[in-house]
């Protein structure tokens, strides 16, 4: 590995999730003082998601043709734009509002352009939110197969530093107003513009993307998903990050409602909780990680953790407070730290050095996809069926993906990789 840019990607990946986990508590509460219910909060929060499946394949798919560091240049300044727009929701709705109606606009039409502005904050970051595959392509063309897990683990260390220091923040900064923290998050981008623009070189040569942009590579369709599940390797490891993104998701995004309604916790209390979270993933990605793989086989893993995870989410159908609930986040956290990482390194093993970029965006664009329906599901479970369900919900996924990567991945795998006659040579220029 290239200690110095493995150092840039982690920074640049710490301070990205930095910024989205300030804002991360508060998004709940914010909207819900602009009188959204529970319904259109899932919906505020799907939408990102729902963007960032269309856009995270196609960044993947443009740093592979166009290089690492300009799309990851493209992508940061989306996420400038989508905080900057948050931040300014609350006058710039009234704006709207007002040059809508000829200045006659009511309270109830202020709100709900508030709103809207609010959605495509989202969206426009959920565009370009490319961050993290682009970065994960960068760690797989600056390492080889025997310390890729541990390169993308530090990927996830700094996801969990992220959410050690944002919540909590992010909590603290919204007793001046909502907006505030969304300002700070805009400050953290533009600062991570300046790191990406001067401090991070590129890591495809020039040769190597031309060698890259001449492979065939499959569209991005719903054609194109169906053949990548339906593919040898690609497909099981697809198949187990939808219905564990799923569960995982599940719990992420209807987690500060149910600590609102259920555990009675406000915007404060819930970014402590959140902080927590962020101890335990970073614990497990920055120290466990490497030598978990080191230690075992990453498919060993995939299934010990899933079921851990089953165990995990199975506590939380039960929790009857906020110190069980700090209990059963343990086996969460831990399990999902090594899940996210170990599958995206067994996905770029699994594909040809060309296809690795399309890939990890073909995978975040199934993540995204499940980050659309989980907000919506478990908003609507939390409402209609009560505190348990959601943690049952993901318990029952869990549990197939289990049962799922046993038979497929120990039981029944798929043959290695045949190689290539001739390999893409990656490196960095100078």
């Amino acid at each position: 590995m290239r200690n110095s840019r493995l150092l840039a990607i982690f920074l640049i990946v710490f301070i990205d999730m930095l910024g989205f986990s300030l804002i991360l508590p508060l998004l709940p509460f914010y909207a819900t003082s602009y009188g959204a219910g529970p319904t259109l909060v899932g919906l505020l929060t799907a939408s990102y998601a729902a963007a960032q499946l269309i856009g995270a394949p196609v960044l993947g798919r443009l740093s592979d043709r166009f290089g690492r560091r300009p799309i990851l240049i493209v992508s940061i300044a989306g996420t400038l734009a989508g905080f900057l727009l948050l931040g300014f929701a609350d006058p710039l709705g009234r704006w709207l509002a007002s040059a809508f109606t000829g200045g006659a606009a009511s309270a109830a039409m202020q709100s709900a352009f508030i709103i809207a502005v609010l959605f495509i904050s989202r969206m426009v970051d959920g565009l370009t939110g490319g961050n993290i595959t682009v970065a994960q392509a960068y760690i797989s063309d600056v390492t080889d197969q025997s310390n890729r897990a541990q390169g993308l683990g530090l990927i996830g260390a700094a996801f969990g530093l992220g959410f050690i220091m944002g919540p909590a923040m992010g909590g603290l900064l919204s007793i001046w107003g909502y907006a505030v923290p969304a300002f700070a998050a805009a400050g953290l981008a533009a600062f991570n513009l300046i790191l990406v623009t001067f401090r991070l070189p590129e890591s495809l040569t020039p040769e190597a993307r031309l060698q890259i942009a001449s492979q065939p590579r499959p569209s991005f369709t719903v054609r194109a998903l169906w053949e990548a599940l339906n593919r040898p390797r690609v497909g099981p490891l697809l198949h187990i990050r939808f219905f564990y993104g799923l569960a995982f998701a599940t719990f992420q995004t209807t987690f500060p409602l149910y600590a609102k309604f259920h555990l009675g916790l406000d915007v404060r209390q819930t970014g402590f909780v959140l902080t927590y979270v962020g101890i335990l993933a970073a614990l497990v990605q920055g120290f466990g990680v490497g030598r978990l793989a080191k230690r075992y086989k990453e498919t060993f893993l995939i299934v010990w953790c899933s079921a851990l995870m089953a165990l995990g989410f199975l506590g939380w159908a039960v929790t009857p407070n906020v110190w069980w609930m700090l209990v059963v986040m343990a086996p969460i956290a831990l399990a999902g730290g090594v899940l996210n990482t170990v599958v995206s390194s067994s996905l770029t093993k699994s594909v040809y050095v060309e296809e690795v970029g399309g890939t990890l965006g073909l995978s975040t664009s199934v993540e995204s996809f499940t980050r659309v329906l989980s907000p919506i599901f478990g908003g609507a479970m939390l409402a209609q069926l009560g505190a348990w369900a959601p943690g049952a919900f993901a318990t029952i996924l869990m549990g197939w993906v289990t049962s799922f990567a046993y038979r497929r991945l120990l039981q029944n795998p798929d043959p290695t990789l045949p190689d290539r006659a001739v390999k893409v040579e990656v490196g960095v220029n100078g």
